[in-house]
C-alpha cells in the first residue's frame, strides 16, 4: 500500500511545513496533497512543493471544478507534468454550492455530469489524438451558447505531454463515487472504514460496468486517515471530534447532507441524526461529544505508538485485498510519520 499525507494547503496564512514533505519524501512517501476553499489556492503550493522535492508526488486534493474550465485545469496539468518529470496529480471536486455561487458566482450545477464532463475534456486534450470538441450538457467546446461570437474552432494542445497524469475525484455520494469509478483513475473519501469497502463497492462496479472492461487494479482507493499520536486516546480524539461533527452535522441542510448519510451506512445511524440535531442547533460542542470513539477509531489512528500499530493491522488487509491503494496521512508528527512508514513501507 502506498501512503500519502495531507498538509500542503494555504490557511489564513502561508505556512507550508516542507521539513515534514522533505522528510517524508525520504521515508519513501508516494505523494503529498495541496488543498483549496476560498482564500490560497491549490495549484501554486502544488508547483512550489514540486520545485523543492525530486521524488514525491503532488496532487490536489481538491481543485474545484467550477473555479475553472476543464481546458485551463489541464493546461496547469500537463505543465506541471511536464516541470516535474511526472509527479502531479490532478485530484478533482465539485466543492459546494456555498462555495461554488457565493464565492465563484458561477452556477453550481451538476456534480457529477461535471465530474464526466471534465474528466474526458481534460484526458482527450492530453492524449491530442484530435481537436478538442466537445458537446455536453454543462460544457461545449467550442463554446456556441449565449454571447458566443461563433468563431471559436476546435483546437490541439500546442504542448506535447508526454507525462501520464492520474486524475482522482473527491466523492462520497453513491452516484459521484459511480462516476469518478466511470472515468477517474482513482477517488479519496473524506474518511473510510477499511473493513467496511461494501458501502462503495457497488457504486464502484456500477462506474467499472459503465466504463466497460475496468477493475479495481485500475482504480485506487485513497482515503484521507488522520492520524495522532500520544498516550492519552480521548485528547487525541478530540480534534477529530469536531471535525467529524462539523461534516456530519453541518455540512449541508438537514435532509441534504452526504456526510451524515455516509455515517449513517458505516453502521452509525442513530449518532449521525443526534449529531446533527445538536450541530443544527447550534451546540456545537455537544455534537463534537457525541461522534462515537468507535466510528473515530474505525477511520482514523490515534493515540500511543503500540496502538496505531495494532490498529494499521486492518489497513494493511484491505491494501492486500486491493480495496484500498493509498493511505492520505493527516498528520505532522515526524515520530508518526516514521513509525507508520516502518509498518506499512
Amino acid at each position: 500500500m502506498k501512503l500519502g499525507i495531507l498538509g500542503g494547503g494555504i490557511g489564513a496564512r502561508v505556512n507550508i511545513n516542507m521539513d515534514a514533505i522533505k522528510h517524508a519524501e525520504a521515508l519513501g512517501y508516494d505523494s503529498v496533497w495541496t488543498a483549496e476553499a476560498w482564500g490560497g489556492d491549490a495549484v501554486t503550493p502544488a508547483a512550489w512543493i514540486l520545485a523543492q522535492t525530486t521524488k514525491i508526488k503532488v496532487g490536489t486534493a481538491i481543485m474545484q471544478m467550477p473555479a475553472r474550465t476543464p481546458a485551463m485545469a489541464a493546461m496547469t496539468a500537463m505543465s506541471l507534468a511536464e516541470l516535474s518529470n511526472g509527479r502531479f496529480i490532478v485530484g478533482l471536486g465539485a466543492s459546494g454550492p456555498q462555495v461554488i455561487e457565493g464565492w465563484h458566482g458561477v452556477p453550481y450545477g451538476k456534480p457529477v455530469t461535471r465530474l464526466k464532463e471534465y474528466v474526458k475534456i481534460m484526458k482527450m486534450i492530453f492524449a491530442r489524438e484530435e481537436r478538442a470538441s466537445f458537446e455536453g450538457e454543462i460544457y461545449q467546446l467550442p463554446y456556441q451558447g449565449p454571447g458566443a461570437t461563433g468563431l471559436g474552432k476546435p483546437l490541439k494542445s500546442i504542448l506535447h505531454c508526454e507525462e501520464d497524469i492520474p486524475i482522482f475525484a473527491a466523492n462520497i455520494t453513491p452516484k459521484g463515487v459511480a462516476g469518478a469509478a466511470e472515468v477517474c483513475d482513482g477517488f479519496f473519501p473524506i474518511w473510510m472504514d477499511p473493513e467496511k469497502y461494501s458501502v462503495f463497492d457497488g457504486p464502484i462496479q456500477e462506474g467499472f460496468a459503465a466504463a466497460g472492461d475496468k477493475t479495481l487494479s485500475q482504480f485506487e482507493v485513497s482515503p484521507f486517515v488522520t492520524v495522532i499520536m500520544g498516550d492519552d486516546v480521548e485528547k487525541c480524539m478530540m480534534p477529530i471530534r469536531a471535525n467529524m461533527a462539523l461534516y456530519i452535522g453541518g455540512m449541508g441542510a438537514r435532509d441534504k447532507n452526504f456526510y451524515n448519510n455516509y455515517a449513517k451506512a458505516l453502521g452509525f445511524e442513530d449518532d449521525a441524526v443526534k449529531i446533527q440535531d445538536l450541530f443544527l442547533s447550534g451546540k456545537k460542542d455537544e455534537a463534537a461529544a457525541a461522534v462515537p470513539a468507535e466510528l473515530i477509531d474505525a477511520c482514523h489512528l490515534v493515540g500511543p505508538a503500540d496502538r496505531i500499530k495494532e490498529r494499521l493491522d486492518r489497513w494493511k488487509v484491505a491494501g492486500s485485498t486491493g480495496h484500498v491503494g493509498a493511505m492520505l496521512l493527516g498528520c505532522q508528527q515526524p515520530e508518526a510519520l516514521e513509525m507508520i512508514a516502518g509498518e506499512m513501507l
